[in-house]
């Protein structure tokens, strides 16, 4: 994988976002848990994708990959939590939630077509 790709730069621009994001939270909304479980998953994401790229192989590539996709799967409830007891806007929460669901959409395809390769070997 290059170094400099979509999905690197794409979860790096959503992890300034959920830092952002948490920001609102603690400083307008003075809510301290929920906006910090929010900024762990969020900025894991791209921390575990940086974590990919350096992967040692294949297979800690695909591992690292799989921690993005669980990351996002679970930032993404987070939002929707957020947003559903009004901690967000809805129309805040919806654009974090698209930018959450393209990441998904690029991790998801990268491990399936992963897995069909890993599978053939």
């Amino acid at each position: 994988m290059k170094t400099d790709n979509v999905l690197q730069s794409k979860t790096y621009s959503f992890a300034i976002r959920i830092v952002k994001a948490s920001q609102y939270l603690t400083n307008e909304k003075k809510e301290f848990v929920l906006s910090k479980q929010l900024l762990r998953s969020g900025t894991s994401i791209g921390a575990n994708t940086e974590e990919a790229i350096g992967g040692q192989s294949e297979k800690d590539f695909y591992a690292k990959l799989n921690i993005v996709y669980k990351e996002a799967r679970e930032t993404s409830y987070w939002i929707r939590l957020l947003r559903d007891t009004d901690y967000f806007e809805k129309s805040h929460a919806d654009s974090l939630l698209s930018d959450c669901e393209e990441v998904l959409k690029i991790v998801g395809s990268i491990l399936k077509t992963m897995k069909v390769k890993m599978n053939k070997n």
